[in-house]
């Protein structure tokens, strides 16, 4: 918000007294023009009874019953007809340019919105999306990665963990800091794939290469990690380099597509939700293309329950070509038709809302450094995305799947988990 410069990109404090007492009606506070009152009435009506207030100046409207969470400040009319025309994408412009704030917890805000209008607009415009939503030839993936991931490591720094893991992480025990649930992540994707020493691993998106080195240094594996994002491989590499695991570790600058060799193992954490769907058989080809008769698999995903394409403005301004598969798809366009077995399945769904709550938190003490590196839309854009991640993956909207796989004849499986916890992670 212009008039607000210092504290626009930050959850707002409580709604007022006068707004409080209106709440129960789902009535507007003032009379307003007739034409505000029949838009607003119009947007309430889509978020249904969303325990969230709407207000345009000084016409409010309420939830029918119950206290709501947070206000919806519209700043014009201009604003609240593209509200009206394209929720999901205008709420997120609106908010990024200062046109919307929510006055409450935004996160709180958020997973009403999320619970009442989850099931709104499905049908054949989600049929339409999906099959529109087909950006993931070699050079639009190479833009897409980009657009988020080379925007500079110093960015990152200021909000994700000391090895800059950017995918879910794993919390052993309550207490457990972002930096302790990172590793215990990584060491427990290891343990899922049953790595032993002298194993060839193939990773397909290795981030910053955390997950590439701990397999190295910890469990004895020679690793080639593939990634098109050019600031991540460099920075993966200096660390290899630095931890003088350069001879065992080797980062390509490359796409998923253009894996060759043999390997004992494959494994994909956070890069399943930027292939597209259009590409699957592309990649359950180089994964059976790759893999020993007796190998095994891991993919470390982002998914839905049903098939919904990606929030329109999420895909617009911060992931590009992104698209969360359901498991069906998983199983039945990337694994099934190459005969790879599904071992284990397990859903961290609240351990990725517990790592969005830690960067959300960082980010929010980092707003400042944010605010000088970009600008107040950016900083604005970063806190919504994390804020709205966060509210998807607690109100169920969003799934974490972790699906271990096999060849199909292989027996060289485990007959149960308890190797995975007989140490601490």
């Amino acid at each position: 918000m212009a008039s607000q410069p210092n504290t626009s990109s930050l959850p707002m404090t409580s709604s007022t007294q006068h707004e409080r007492g209106q709440r129960a009606s789902g009535r507007p506070s003032r009379v307003g023009t007739a034409a505000d009152r029949v838009f607003l009435s119009l947007l309430r009506r889509y978020i249904q009874d969303a325990q969230v207030s709407l207000a345009l100046g000084d016409l409010v409207y309420g939830p029918t019953s119950g206290e709501p969470v947070g206000t919806i400040q519209i700043r014009n009319r201009a604003t609240l007809m593209r509200l009206l025309a394209r929720p999901t994408l205008e709420f997120g412009e609106a908010y990024m340019k200062g046109d919307l704030e929510v006055a409450g917890d935004l996160v709180a805000a958020l997973e009403a919105l999320y619970r009442t209008t989850s099931d709104v607009a499905r049908g054949w415009w989600h049929r339409l999306a999906l099959w529109l939503d087909r950006s993931h030839s070699l050079n639009a993936a190479r833009h897409n990665i980009h657009h988020h991931y080379d925007i500079g490591n110093d960015f990152y720094r200021l909000w994700l963990d000391e090895h800059l893991v950017y995918t879910c992480a794993y919390f052993a025990h309550d207490r457990a800091s972002l930096e302790e649930a990172q590793r215990a992540k990584l060491e427990y994707v290891c343990r899922k794939l049953r790595l032993q020493p002298g194993e060839r691993v193939v990773e397909a998106g290795c981030g910053w290469g955390a997950l590439a080195l701990h397999m190295a240094r910890e469990h004895g594996v020679r690793v080639r990690a593939f990634n098109i994002s050019h600031e991540q491989i460099a920075y993966a590499r200096e660390q290899a380099r630095a931890e003088g695991l350069a001879d065992r570790v080797e980062f390509i600058e490359d796409d998923y597509r253009h894996i060759t060799g043999r390997y004992d193992a494959f494994v994909s954490v956070g890069m399943l939700e930027h292939v597209g769907l259009e590409c699957y058989d592309a990649l359950g080809r180089v994964i059976d293309r790759v893999l020993d008769p007796n190998g095994r698999g891991f993919l470390h995903f982002i998914g839905r329950n049903r098939p919904a394409p990606l929030n329109a403005w999420i895909r617009k301004r911060i992931f590009p070509g992104g698209y969360p598969p359901t498991l069906p798809q998983v199983v039945g366009l990337i694994l099934a038709p190459f005969d790879l077995s599904v071992v284990d399945i397990e859903n961290l769904r609240l351990h990725y809302a517990r790592t969005l709550h830690h960067w959300r938190s960082r980010f929010e003490a980092a707003t400042d450094c944010v605010r000088t590196m970009f600008d107040e839309p950016f900083a604005r854009a970063w806190l919504l995305y994390l804020a709205g991640s966060e509210a998807a993956f607690t109100t169920g909207t969003m799934q974490l799947f972790q699906v271990l796989f096999a060849r199909g004849a292989t027996n060289r499986v485990p007959i149960s988990r308890k190797d995975l916890y007989v140490r601490p992670l």
